[in-house]
């Protein structure tokens, strides 16, 4: 019997584009079709994770839940949020700790926007050095939710959400298999592509989860520091803008640089 899908989008025939790899070429979709079981497997993790969100919350200290139970969207509600939370981090620390990483991996496994307030608030709360582990840990777990949740239910989701972006990664992923740590860590450190992209994409064309674990964990510090530092002088930050002025890109260009010029080196002896 032939797998009941459920679709969702306009109904247009699929494009197959040549890949440059002798890999079966992936199927580039123009619209959601997962069939019964992936619809069920990823309605089974989010109540899952809901879940024991919810029971870690239940279990915190009493407080004043209107007030901090809440996911900022703007500076303002920081601001707000971090003169609520001051108290109540510092006096409940390690329950605290755990209920934030709890919301930052949540958001991170399903693609909620938002994090980046999460970190501005590592900093303004916990400093640097404790900022910068918290926002790493939380994310590097976050990310490698999605990549296996991505696995299970991706493929349909991005060939729908970025197909000419996929096909670009698939063409750039199988040049570079040789060397594809340096390049993964060049992804992470810069902007060139965004990190939900990456996080959805990898385990579609293949990158082992070791490769994508690594260079999460050591091509998230940069943007992390910064971020975090910035979280510190939260009062004086006027837009998110400010993070990632053009100084800022500079500086994570000339690293994501640094990280691929062994592989370049390696290249240019092989053919000199």
């Amino acid at each position: 019997m032939a797998p009941v899908r459920i679709v969702i989008g306009r109904d247009e025939e699929s494009a197959v584009e040549d890949s440059p790899t002798p890999k079966k070429p992936i199927r580039v979709e123009s619209r959601v079709s997962l069939t019964k079981w992936e619809a069920t497997a990823a309605a089974a993790v989010f109540l899952i994770f809901s879940v024991g969100l919810v029971c870690i919350f239940i279990t915190m200290p009493e407080a004043e839940y209107d007030k901090i139970l809440r996911i900022p969207r703007n500076l303002s509600d920081l601001r707000v949020l971090k003169d609520n939370l001051a108290m109540y981090a510092r006096d409940y620390e390690a329950k605290f700790i755990l209920g934030y990483c709890s919301i930052y991996i949540f958001m991170q496994t399903f693609m909620i926007p938002g994090t980046i307030f999460l970190s501005l608030l590592a900093g303004a709360l916990f400093g640097v050095i404790k900022g910068v582990i918290l926002v790493v840990f939380s994310a590097t777990s976050g990310a490698s939710s999605c990549y296996f949740l991505s696995k299970l239910i991706g493929r349909p989701l991005i060939s729908w959400m970025w197909p000419e972006k996929l096909r670009f990664f698939q063409a750039e992923i199988a040049k570079r298999r040789d060397r594809l740590l340096n390049y993964m860590l060049f992804l992470r450190i810069t902007p060139s592509l965004p990190n939900t992209f990456i996080n959805l994409a990898s385990p579609i064309v293949d990158i082992p989860f070791r490769i994508f674990f690594l260079a999460t964990v050591v091509g998230l510090l940069p943007a992390s520091y910064i971020t975090v530092r910035a979280g510190l002088a939260l009062g004086e930050l006027k837009s998110v803008r400010d993070l990632y002025d053009f100084k800022t890109f500079a500086v994570l260009f000339l690293i994501g640089f640094i990280s691929i010029s062994p592989a370049i080196l390696k290249r240019k002896r092989a053919y000199g």
